[in-house]
């Protein structure tokens, strides 16, 4: 089939990756680390040929230790190992310095989708007879589909319970570049990847398919739409190399330093990243990261309902990582590297290019001042200003039909700015309607846009919770907000409405769960309670400000909603605990919502003295339209994070023009 050879070539640029060992304590781990792995796996019975690896990943030492850790020292390199046992799922904690397994044990949850898994469900749904009889009735044979295996949630039925589910339906074969043109509507198979059977195959009706390839290269849309005029390319360019340099996973430009990785689930994290305040390097963030990827669709027929994804803990942000492309995703001038995650055997494989590095003057002044007053006749004054220029890390993940890109943007005036970009393809259903004038329209509209002949594409949503565990200048911070509010003016006043800056420090996690909205405008503050600032303030960082959506959820009803309750609020603190990274809890695959940051935050511990860590949830309701066919438009969501009294002086000051 043509997405087995597909995914096979895909494979294929995935190789043995000759990493070195780490540098750093919170470095990803190596090719020979994971070689190790195996081996003292294997060498304490614990794993043999059959065992396959949903998940490895770096365990991080304890923070105190990384922070007081110096070039030179020694700490224990560990993993944590999700495996396949005789009783489903294990979890091991390997040390590899030491060479031994440290803990083993039943997992309590299921790990995200395994290559083989994903594989298996996609062969065995389509030589199930029913489904080989359902593709009949709609004149195909089974070599001119292709099915894909998709999560299907978990609703707590019966179904659900000893399980694990994926939901698979199909798609024609593609005659172009377009593999999601021509879906089979209204049939799809219900495949347990554990068991490796189909448990049965849903047939709703025959839907009339499109007959549309909806072809987006170059070459296919030119045989549609006559091409622009060819114009002269605008193209960014560095004369002379890179202003940064990168020494394995430590990253220094301009005022910035920090260390990065790549993981299987999360993809880019983000550690130890630092500015230099007038020669004084201080701490920003320990660590920031994707948490999770929430996409839900807004269509109750039974075809759709299900699809849920929780597209970073069910199939992994890391494991999707496509190879960025120069002068494309990334300018031609960027250093491109590559990504070592495991494959389903606990080898070691590389994904060239996943991640780009590359400055960039944004075309913007970083700052700008003209003096009306100092201007004469004889000598006009042009405007004061600087050039501004930010350092960009991008990853593209792939996940499904959709492509996200992560950005990680830094400015010369102490900002942060995290970016998601939403591009691919949207996820389309067949319909009988070839227009809103057909009397078929506005039911198949319910739910959608009808975009194309035959094609509806169905409302949802995209949520990115980033996990961002602030350290301004020590882990002890305090968290309060900046709240605009209306003044207490004075009866005589000549003003009768003004607003003031009312601060507010919450004592408990419970307290500090925050909506946002520009009827109620608020800042979140992180500071150091220990060092007073240059002029006798609380120096600190402030989440700005971000792009959010909220919808009318049922959180104790709703079983996906239940499962991604932390959509509910933007912001939400927790006190630090290594064990929780995502939000989503530590296993996403059918998972019942009660290991969630919804959940965690209900010990309400006090925030007071501790070490804090803040979720920021960024997303957006996608209404489709026309022009998001046959290939979506980038559309870029923020979180943006800015020095609050930190620095003496605005630090874009000492740029050179």
């Amino acid at each position: 089939m043509r997405l087995i050879k597909h995914l096979a070539s895909t494979a294929l640029v995935l190789g043995l990756a000759a990493g070195a060992a780490a540098a750093h304590p919170l470095d990803g781990l190596t090719a020979e680390e994971y070689q190790k792995i195996n081996q003292i796996l294997r060498a304490e019975k614990v794993a043999d040929d059959n065992t396959l690896y949903p998940l490895i990943e770096l365990k991080e030492p304890a923070k105190a230790d990384v922070l007081a850790w110096k070039e030179g020292d020694s700490l224990d390199r560990k993993a944590t190992v999700y495996f396949t046992s005789a009783e489903g799922f294990s979890e091991a904690v390997v040390n590899i310095t030491q060479g031994k397994v440290e803990s083993n044990a039943k997992t309590s949850g299921q790990p995200m989708v395994l290559f083989t898994e994903f594989m298996n469900a996609l062969e065995g749904a389509l030589g199930h007879p029913d489904m080989v009889a359902g593709l009949a009735k709609r004149g195909l044979k089974p070599e001119q589909a292709f099915c894909l295996p998709l999560t299907g949630g978990n609703f707590f039925t019966e179904e659900y319970q000893n399980s694990r589910l994926m939901k698979v339906p199909c798609y024609q074969v593609p005659e172009g570049s377009n593999f999601y043109a021509k879906p089979v509507e209204g049939l799809f198979a219900i495949y347990d990847i554990g068991k490796k059977e189909v448990q049965r195959v849903i047939d709703t009706g025959v839907v009339k398919g499109p007959k549309d390839a909806w072809g987006y290269t170059e070459e296919e849309v030119a045989k549609r739409l006559p091409l622009r005029a060819e114009t002269n390319p605008v193209k960014l360019v560095q004369e002379g190399g890179p202003n940064y340099k990168i020494d394995g996973s430590h990253i220094e430009w301009d005022m910035w330093r920090f260390n990065f990785r790549v993981d299987k689930r999360p993809g880019l994290v983000v550690s130890n990243l630092d500015v230099n305040d007038a020669g004084t390097w201080r701490s920003v963030i320990y660590q920031a990261h994707l948490s999770e990827v929430f996409v839900p669709y807004m269509d109750p027929t039974e075809g759709w309902y299900w699809r849920t994804y929780m597209d970073s803990g069910e199939y992994g942000f890391g494991l999707f990582l496509s190879p960025l492309r120069a002068g494309i995703d990334c300018p031609s001038h960027a250093t491109f590297l590559p990504a070592t995650i495991a494959d389903d055997k606990g080898s070691p494989l590389v994904i060239p290019d996943a991640i780009c590095v590359f400055e960039r003057s944004i075309g913007d002044p970083a700052w700008r001042h003209f003096e009306v007053f100092a201007q004469t006749p004889e000598k006009p004054v042009p405007a004061e200003g600087r050039p501004a220029t930010e350092l960009v890390v991008r990853t593209a993940s792939e996940v499904g039909n959709y492509d996200y890109l992560i950005d990680y943007r830094l400015q010369q005036n102490g900002q942060v700015n995290i970016y998601v970009g939403a591009t691919g393809l949207d996820a389309v259903k067949g319909v009988a309607s070839t227009s809103m004038k057909d009397p078929t329209a506005k039911a198949d509209t319910a739910y959608g846009t009808l975009i194309a002949p035959n094609l509806v594409a169905a409302n949802h949503d995209h949520y990115f919770n980033f996990r961002i565990d602030f350290d301004v200048d020590q882990p002890i911070n305090h968290f309060s907000t900046m709240d605009i509010v209306p003044a207490k003016l004075d009866a005589s006043s000549p003003r009768k409405s003004m607003w003031t800056v009312e601060h507010k420090m919450p004592m408990t996690e419970m307290e500090a769960r925050y909506k946002l909205s520009s009827s109620q405008p608020r800042y979140f503050h992180i500071s150091d309670p220990s060092r007073e600032g240059y002029l006798g303030h609380e120096p600190g960082y402030m989440i700005h400000h971000g792009d959010v959506s909220y919808g009318p959820f049922d959180f104790e009803n709703d079983p996906p909603m239940k499962r991604n309750a932390y959509i509910e609020y933007s912001v939400w603190n927790t006190v630090y605990d290594p064990e929780q990274r995502y939000a989503g809890g530590k296993f996403a695959m059918q998972s019942d919502g009660s290991d969630t940051l919804a959940e965690w935050v209900k010990k309400d511990q006090s925030l007071m003295g501790k070490d804090i860590v803040t979720w920021f949830s960024a997303g957006f309701h996608h209404i489709p339209r026309m022009e998001d066919w046959p290939v979506m438009s980038t559309e870029w969501k923020t979180v943006h994070i800015m020095p609050h009294n930190f620095f003496a002086h605005n630090p874009a000051l000492t740029i050179r023009k």
